[in-house]
């Protein structure tokens, strides 16, 4: 039986995308495998609940998670608010002229900005002009501009997602703007607008250079006492552990075993996610 060349084409263009998806899974298997055997053995309730001792050669690593959280939490105060609704306005209320494209190409442009510049800016802004100091407030707000960029675009698209005619049922029935907006549009796109904004907050959670030059702290075994007080983190732990420590060769455990706590942690927030898109997709497929 002869192939034609249109499935001939066909075939090889699939054969080609399974392959470089199998090239990707297989680096990242290769990865997280190594980093799975080698830090698995030193993660414990010891190594996730106390502090680092004897110049971090020996304890946990409580106060980094401690710091991270509460830099996320932050991240998110700031950059949720802020970039839903940036997106509900270029979105539902912004004309369609030449400062809106401008506008929304600026945030596209920012989100590839490197996030070192980003906290060479929170140290200008944030650090000296508003003096909040090396602190979690300002490594929280660096990150929180870091990501709002991602979170105004995703929410965006999610709101393009909704049809047109959602909305138009609604006024031509007596709503207001902003009712059918409430009432027939956030509905359908929270569940892609939440998606964004949280692997965004996972990106953040996992980022040096920013919290490198607004609050991260080398050593600090007691938790943070309030929002302006310097901080410990995953990622910049993770760092100091694998290039500045002076015995990296002693150290190498805990710097495998902190790697998978953060992989853990990123993993988690993404799957809260799929899980948060899946369950309002669902009520909101069962309730219209």
């Amino acid at each position: 039986m002869k192939i034609r060349p249109q499935r001939i084409k066909e075939i090889l263009g699939f054969g080609l995308l399974y392959l470089s998806m199998g090239c990707v899974l297989l680096i990242l298997g290769v990865i997280f495998y190594d980093i799975f055997t080698k830090g698995s053995g030193i993660v414990s309730v010891d190594f996730l609940s106390k502090p680092p001792v004897d110049g971090m050669t020996k304890g946990g690593i409580f106060p980094a998670i401690f710091g991270t959280f509460c830099v996320t939490i932050i991240t998110g105060l700031l950059s949720v608010p802020l970039g839903m609704g940036c997106a509900i306005y270029l979105n539902e209320y912004a004309r369609d002229n030449g400062l809106t494209r401008f506008i929304r190409l600026s945030i596209r442009n920012l989100s590839g900005v490197p996030s070192i510049v980003y906290g060479l800016f929170g140290v200008a802004l944030f650090v000296q002009t508003c003096h909040f100091g090396t602190s979690i407030l300002a490594a929280g707000c660096t990150l929180g501009l870091m990501t709002l960029p991602l979170t105004i675009t995703a929410s965006e698209e999610a709101l393009k997602t909704v049809p047109r005619s959602y909305r138009e049922g609604a006024l031509a029935l007596g709503a207001t703007k902003w009712q059918s907006i409430r009432s027939n549009v956030l509905p359908y796109a929270v569940p892609g607008m939440l998606t964004g904004t949280i692997l965004g907050l996972s990106r953040a959670a996992g980022e040096t250079a920013p919290i490198l030059f607004t609050g991260a702290a080398f050593f600090l075994p007691d938790i943070p006492n309030s929002v302006l007080s310097q901080f410990m983190a995953l990622p910049y732990h993770l760092y100091i552990m694998s290039t500045q420590h002076y015995n990296i060769t002693l150290v190498r455990p805990i710097a495998y075993g902190t790697a998978l706590v953060l992989i853990a942690l990123v993993f988690m927030m993404n799957l809260a996610a799929v899980i948060i898109r899946y369950r309002l997709r669902k009520d909101g497929v069962s309730h219209g």
